[in-house]
């Protein structure tokens, strides 16, 4: 059974300060959670895989403070040179010196707002790997495609396009996220089940790529107005493997009990 990862993404959220008063309330909630009231402490392998992306900018400071804790750091977003005169942009080298192991890519943020591209994603996700982290590559669709009945084929080409560079020996380190679009800050939540079958379609994907099973070895998660009050429903279908969570993440008391429901959701994992 695969370890659910739950990985909050705080998008343009929160200083430095900011990032550290979240890590001084979430830590003691934290242990409390997976100590006193699910009755096993930090490092049990039924607890999900926890990760924080903040900004840029708070990376550094939060690496510093989590070291110790069972909390991974991550970043929202990467350039796929290892240097130049690429004025704004930050290296894989750059994030893994501040203390990053992940890296997010492909958000449906960066390809609708900032005009990112497949090929774009395909290039980030090859670096990412290629740097020992491990990439999240998002896929998913716009209300327009749903309504016309896309969903499938949108994230099957976006699959496609954002594993094109890959190994096949490198599939059980990079993690999907399905993130309808129409899900992501407007309250409107994707059915677990609906989630459920755009994900079984993502994982034949990557078995029509890398071989039959291959999707087995990959972490696939959902991603769309995640809180701990829907969480436990997505989390009771074995193809999804936790979530990428926004607006949620921001409250370290909200996010502390979404790794409780996590856990109950997918006790065995």
């Amino acid at each position: 059974m695969r370890l659910p990862l739950l990985a909050a993404n705080w998008k343009m959220n929160k200083t430095i300060g900011d990032g550290l008063a979240f890590a001084g309330a979430f830590i003691p909630e934290m242990l409390n959670v997976m100590g006193e009231k699910a009755g096993q402490g930090p490092g049990s392998p039924v607890w999900p895989e926890l990760l924080i992306c903040p900004p840029f900018t708070a990376i550094p400071a939060l690496a510093a403070v989590l070291s110790g804790y069972p909390v991974g750091v991550g970043a929202q977003d990467v350039f796929w040179q290892e240097k130049g005169a690429f004025t704004g942009e930050v290296s894989t080298a750059m994030l893994k010196d501040a203390g990053c192991s992940y890296v997010i890519v492909g958000h449906s943020e960066r390809r609708h707002v900032m005009g990112e591209t497949d090929e774009m994603a395909r290039k980030k996700v090859r670096a990412v790997l290629g740097s020992g982290m491990k990439p999240i590559l998002c896929v998913g669709e716009t209300i327009e495609q749903r309504e016309k009945g896309d969903t499938y084929r949108v994230c099957e080409t976006m699959t496609r396009e954002g594993l094109g560079e890959v190994r096949g020996d490198e599939i059980p380190r990079a993690v999907i996220a399905y993130e309808p679009v129409w899900a992501i800050g407007t309250g409107k939540e994707a059915r677990p089940e609906d989630a459920r079958d755009v994900i079984r379609h993502i994982r034949g994907t990557v078995d029509s790529m890398f071989g039959s099973g291959a999707s087995e070895g990959m972490r696939v998660l959902y991603g769309g107005s995640v809180k701990s009050a829907n969480i436990r429903a997505f989390m009771g279908y074995p193809e999804i493997d936790g979530a990428l969570v926004g607006g949620a993440s921001l409250d370290p008391i909200e996010f502390a009990k979404l790794v409780l429901e996590v856990r109950k959701g997918r006790p065995e994992a």
